[in-house]
Formats: structure tokens, C-alpha cells, sequence
């Protein structure tokens, strides 16, 4: 009867150790990024190898996700310790608006740094006769997967054309899934919001012909009045094959995000090592240099501890978090 408890109790057993093994899986932090094909899993799994061959005992465990809502949403169930999310999606969370309503406010995350600035990008085939937005009724559209910051971006950009998704064939897929769709002639255009060039439509670019379509500047103006976060944002002519001209769209900030709970220390020795290695992570080719003020500037969040004192070590005071949500944030140079 003993030995028939005991090897009842073995599996209970062996989960027990190995969930509070001392390994080195147990210890890395747990980066939420997005699907193969975009910045934020390029950014991430770069950063991930370059902290780890510099041997400090630091390490990332990058986490491919849906998105930015998605990964807002790990955060705060504690299934990530850090997270690349875009700021309008950071903002609506904060305040617990759109499809963060229901959860309420955000609390348990605050911000380490604006990385880079993300494109609004709606490709669509050279030969499709779309040459702007208002040609996308009756389309077969990617609209960015659920839960992803694409997909209110997408909605956001069709209103201010006039269009709602009922106006258009919406599909929601990842954004290798749609550039292998388009490529296949599935479907005629998709939405992307990340840092350009994007791997999936640099892929794509080199089998097929594209266009990416180009944001008319009054529509930009309204964008930025009605909605907070967005900028304006060129995509350089030749980021991708075949595109001659600059491209003149919207974008907004990829923020990298920590849970409170994170160690302020980890917080901190992160800040250090990505202004340090700025140049050498993947992002939007048309940003300058990071900068502490581009870093801090305009994000709808209070400040991780570790990142903040980071920071006050360059001379710049922001707004800590305190424990409840808030998108008041303050910086001044000493």
C-alpha cells in the first residue's frame, strides 16, 4: 500500500521540482514581443542574445504573443515580467478603455523607455489598382490578429477614410500570415504597425511586387487630434524592394514595458544595456539615435523604479509609479 501512495505521489513530486528548480529557464525574464514576422520578436530575441553573450548571469525568455493587448493583458495576469507594446494600446490600458474596460485601469506594469517608432503600414499588390485607403471597400483586408495593437490601429485609420470594418472582407491574421496570403492572392491588402523595414514585408517585397499606401497629411492631422499617441512618420524610399518613393503615414511608439514586481535593479541594468546598445537592436531605419528625451517623451504611463533611477542618473526626473493607474508624466532636467 506505501509503494501504491508513493507512486501515486511521484508525478505531484516531480512537478514540484520542477517548477522550483534553481534552472537557468526559472531565472530568465519573460519578454512578451508579437508574431515572427514583425519588429517587436526581432527586437526582443536580438536583445535576448546579446544580454546573454555578455555573461552577466542576466537572461530573457522571449515570449511570441498576439501583441500589444495581448501582452498587456499577460502582464497584468503575471504571465510576463516584460512586454514591447505600442503607446496608444499602453494609453487605452491605463485608463481601461476600449477592449481593456471591462479589466479597468491598468496597475502592476509601468514603463522602462520608448524604443522606436512604429509604422502604420497598409500594403496592398502593385498591380491591385488600390492606390489609397478609400479603395479598400469590398477588399479582402488583414486587420492584425486579436488582441494586437494593429487591429485598433487599422479600425482607427478606416474610420478616418469614412470606412468601418463592415464596409470590407476583414481577416485577422499575424503578419506572416498575411504576407504568405497576399503573396498567394488570398487577400488584396493588411495592416501592419511596427518599426520598418518589417520582416514580413521585406520577404514579401523580394517575390512580389507591393505598394504601401501613403496617408494623406490632413487625414494625419485629424489621426492626431483624435486619438492620443500617434506621430507622424516617413518611410524612407528603398526600405523595401521596389519601393522608389518615400511613404508619409502615422506611427506610434514602441514602449518596452515591466511589471512592478520585476527587481528594480533587473529594471535598471535593462535601461543601462539598451541605450547602450541602441544602434545594434533592430528598429525603424528612419529614427535617429535614442535619446533619454525621445525615451521618456509622450509615453501614457508612470515609470518603472528601476528604470527611473536609471534616469536620475542622467540627470532626469520622471514619474514613478506609486501603485495605481496613471498617465500623468512628468520629466525636467536637473
Amino acid at each position: 500500500m506505501k509503494a501504491f501512495k508513493l507512486l501515486l505521489l511521484l508525478p505531484i513530486i516531480a512537478l514540484l521540482i520542477g517548477c522550483g528548480g534553481e534552472n537557468s529557464a526559472s531565472k530568465a525574464t519573460r519578454l512578451g514581443t508579437g508574431g515572427t514576422g514583425g519588429m517587436y520578436y526581432a527586437y526582443g530575441t536580438e536583445l535576448a542574445k546579446m544580454i546573454d553573450a555578455e555573461g552577466k548571469g542576466h537572461a530573457l525568455d522571449v515570449k511570441m504573443t498576439a501583441g500589444s493587448a495581448a501582452n498587456l493583458r499577460l502582464l497584468r495576469e503575471k504571465f510576463l515580467d516584460l512586454a514591447i507594446v505600442q503607446s496608444d494600446t499602453l494609453s487605452n490600458a491605463i485608463n481601461g478603455r476600449g477592449v481593456f474596460a471591462a479589466a479597468g485601469p491598468g496597475v502592476g506594469y509601468a514603463a522602462v523607455a520608448g524604443l522606436y517608432t512604429e509604422a502604420c503600414q497598409i500594403v496592398v499588390s502593385k498591380n491591385s489598382g488600390i492606390t489609397n485607403v478609400s479603395d479598400l471597400v469590398g477588399k479582402r483586408v488583414s486587420v492584425g490578429e486579436r488582441e494586437s495593437g494593429v487591429l485598433q490601429n487599422a479600425e482607427q485609420i478606416l474610420m478616418a477614410h469614412g470606412l468601418t470594418f463592415e464596409m470590407i472582407e476583414t481577416v485577422y491574421m499575424s503578419f506572416t500570415d498575411a504576407a504568405s496570403a497576399m503573396e498567394k492572392g488570398q487577400i488584396d491588402a493588411f495592416f501592419i504597425t511596427a518599426g520598418a523595414p518589417t520582416a514580413a514585408i521585406a520577404d514579401l517585397a523580394n517575390h512580389k511586387e507591393i505598394k504601401i499606401l501613403s496617408i494623406e497629411p490632413d487625414v494625419q492631422n485629424n489621426m492626431m487630434k483624435l486619438y492620443k499617441g500617434y506621430t507622424r512618420c516617413t518611410i524612407p524610399a528603398n526600405t523595401y524592394t521596389g519601393q522608389t518613393e518615400d511613404v508619409q503615414t502615422i506611427g506610434v511608439k514602441a514602449v518596452l514595458v515591466a511589471s512592478t514586481d520585476l527587481k528594480d535593479d533587473e529594471v535598471t541594468y535593462l535601461s543601462e544595456f539598451i541605450f547602450k546598445n541602441a544602434d545594434k537592436l533592430p528598429h525603424n531605419t528612419s529614427n535617429k539615435e535614442l535619446t533619454v528625451k525621445y525615451a521618456i517623451e509622450d509615453i501614457p504611463a508612470s515609470f518603472h523604479a528601476g528604470a527611473a533611477k536609471f534616469y536620475d542618473m542622467q540627470g532626469v526626473k520622471v514619474n514613478v509609479y506609486s501603485g495605481k493607474s496613471s498617465e500623468s508624466v512628468k520629466a525636467s532636467q536637473d
